[in-house]
Formats: structure tokens, sequence, C-alpha cells
């Protein structure tokens, strides 16, 4: 699925990251607790979390997630999304609360994701 995509699916706004609307994603990650993002080893995958602080910014950066969406109507302020237009990513802010915008997504095809076994 494109970034375009995403943000459509998502009626979200698009605060940066024109660049990459074409950006190919196959996975997503919904996560508030950046230890989790940080398990989550995957490639070409758009980060879901209702965290606005910097380090949402730093650890999608050191994952090298290409694309942040901001849920639950939270837009982050002017100084991370030039972090994150200084690092090459786009950023998302969406209406939609972390499970409707995990669930739109998947509905739309993003069906790569991480799992665990826990017997």
């Amino acid at each position: 699925m494109k970034v375009r995509d995403i943000v459509a699916t998502l009626e979200g706004v698009l605060l940066t990251g024109e660049a990459l609307l074409d950006l190919d994603i196959q996975a997503a990650c919904g996560a508030d607790l950046m230890s989790d993002v940080m398990a989550f080893v995957k490639e070409n995958v758009v980060l879901l979390t209702g965290l606005v602080n910097p380090q949402s910014i730093r650890t999608a950066d050191l994952m090298d997630i290409k694309v942040v969406v901001f849920v639950r109507g939270k837009v982050p302020p002017k100084d991370m999304v030039a972090e994150a237009e200084r690092n090459g990513m786009a950023v998302v802010a969406t209406k939609y609360s972390m499970f409707l915008a995990c669930g739109r997504l998947y509905e739309a095809g993003i069906h790569g994701g991480g799992t665990r076994d826990i017997r």
C-alpha cells in the first residue's frame, strides 16, 4: 500500500513527507511503548502511535521507519515535524483511535505484522 493510500484510508492529514507518498508499505506496527516498536523488526513499515513526544520520532528513525501516524486526533508540535522532515520521514495525523486506524489499514490490505507464539 502506498503512503498516499494510507493517508486516504485514515482520512489523515500529511504534515510532512510529500516525497514519500509513493513509498510502498508492507506492514504496520501500532504501539505507544517505544520498546515494543523496537521489538517489531520489519521492513517498509508504518508506525501508528499516540505518543506525541520526540522519542517516537527518534525510535522510528532508529528502526528505519519512514512513516509515522499519530492517532486519536493528536498532532505533534512543529519541532517534532521538523525533526521527522530532517530524517526523511512522512508524518500523518488521523482522528481515528489506534484500534480503528489499525483495523482500517488491515481491511485495506496491510496484513504484514508481527506475531509471536505465546505457548
